[in-house]
Formats: C-alpha cells, structure tokens, sequence
C-alpha cells in the first residue's frame, strides 16, 4: 500500500496556501501544520492585508495550532511551509518547540540558516521538498511585481 500523507503531500497543501497569497497580492508563502497526519493549521502570508511586518504565514499558522491544540507548545507537530523561514520566524518557532519543520526553497539572503539563527535542539529540519515548485511560484510573483 502507498503511503499518500507524505512530505511531498502536505508541501502541496502549503503552495495552495501560497497560491491564495500570490492572488491577493501577497508574497506566496503557504504554511500548514500538522499533527497525526492530520492538518490542524493552514496559513499564508497576510503582511499587506493586515498591514502587520510579522503576519507571515508561520506566525499564522503558529497561532492557529496553538488555538486548535489550547497550548502554546507545538510539540509532535510538523510545520511544511513553501520558503525557509526567516529570523523572526524561527525564532517563533524556536518557542513553539515544534517537532518538524519542512521547507521548499531556501531563502538564500534572510532566511534562518543564512542569519544564524538558532533552532529548538529538538527540531527536527527537512529542506528542498518541492522547492522547484516553491521557488518558481516565488519568482512569478517578484516578476510581476518588478
């Protein structure tokens, strides 16, 4: 039997998240978060919308989790989003102390392992999963943009 909730899987249900972003003008970063399999969180970025430098998709989907789980660890739960996350983001995550992150494409001028920043020793860290998708949807947007 196929094992269909894998990596590749819910890294498509974070780009659908990003493509809801590209529409509204945002920069296309999906996230969702996960536990048992199961999708407790979906977010994309709102920075425009909420007129708010830290409404990134993370910290969205940070909250959410949060709310849905009624604690403020997220531990167990793996978070697949379409660009590496920044500093500030990692840092949140740090906090969260959750369990997995996967990331697309890598964020080669702010991203977390360009700046250094620390994640929870526990972390668990995948990159690259779907990052030609990723990356692609990213520059479509600056393209337009520019």
């Amino acid at each position: 039997m196929e094992k269909i909730f894998t990596d590749e899987y819910f890294m498509k249900k974070a780009l659908f998240e990003a493509e809801i972003a590209f529409e509204k003008g945002e920069i296309p970063v999906g996230a969702v978060i996960v536990v048992d399999n199961k999708i407790i969180a979906r977010a994309h970025n709102l920075t425009e919308l909420l007129h708010d430098v830290t409404a990134h998709a993370e910290m969205q989907a940070i909250t959410s989790a949060a709310n849905y789980l009624g604690a403020k660890y997220l531990k167990d739960c793996t978070l697949y989003v379409t660009l590496e996350p920044c500093q500030m983001c990692a840092g949140a995550l740090y906090w969260s102390q959750i369990s997995k992150i996967v990331y697309g494409a890598s964020d080669e001028n702010r991203g977390f392992v360009k700046m250094g920043t620390q994640l929870h020793p526990k972390t668990t860290i995948v990159s690259g999963v779907l990052e030609k998708e990723c990356a692609l949807l990213m520059r479509a947007f600056f393209r337009l943009k520019r």
